[in-house]
């Protein structure tokens, strides 16, 4: 599966992305905002990684996360990853996240690839909410959601340990509702 913004390509992941990931994401600025990636990351936890995407995609059972690799278009690089996970159908809602490499960011990159993946879910998965959130501290991920429409609907005080650097850190907890986002597109 590919999804395409002007700039981007979202896709499954692949070995041949192991160089880029681990360039991505073993920079303690990247997995310090992220709960579950270890820095320094290496090549074993890519490997890890995208074999875990692969085996855990499908198997004839309605799929319940996507994991998608940013490729820059221009460059044919992955710059970045987006998830869509925890879909429920009964609720019709589904959580996730975004990370980008350090050196893309401030270009409008997360911005454009978390767009696509809220049309996807909305548009092709008819879903009717996501539930998101980022780290306390983490400004870009804040602005980025609030610009996307979503709105902060709590904080989880010391909700979740990082890996990457051991500490115990807030979550604010950020909702968009697809009429939110039907509205704000139609502004």
């Amino acid at each position: 599966m590919e999804l395409e913004t002007k700039r981007l390509i979202l896709r499954e992941w692949d070995i041949k992305d192991i160089e880029d990931l681990v360039e991505g994401l073993n920079n303690i600025n990247v997995s310090k905002w992220l709960a579950r990636i270890p820095y320094p990351f290496t090549v074993e936890n890519a490997e890890y990684w995208i074999n875990y995407c692969k085996e855990g995609a499908h198997g004839g059972q309605p799929r319940n996360s996507y994991e998608f690799a940013v490729e820059l278009r221009a460059e044919k690089k992955v710059i970045g990853g987006v998830s869509l996970n925890k879909i429920n159908m009964i609720h019709g809602t589904a959580g996730g996240g975004i990370w980008l490499n350090a050196n893309y960011h401030g270009q409008g990159y997360g911005s454009e690839a978390y767009g696509m993946r809220i049309e996807f879910a909305f548009n092709e998965l008819s879903l009717r909410r996501l539930e998101n959130g980022f780290f306390e501290g983490n400004d870009p991920s804040a602005g980025m959601q609030e610009k996307l429409g979503y709105r902060i609907e709590g904080k989880r005080r010391k909700a979740l340990r990082c890996v990457a650097d051991g500490q115990y850190k807030d979550e604010y907890i950020t909702g968009l509702l697809k009429e939110d986002w039907v509205q704000r597109k139609e502004l």
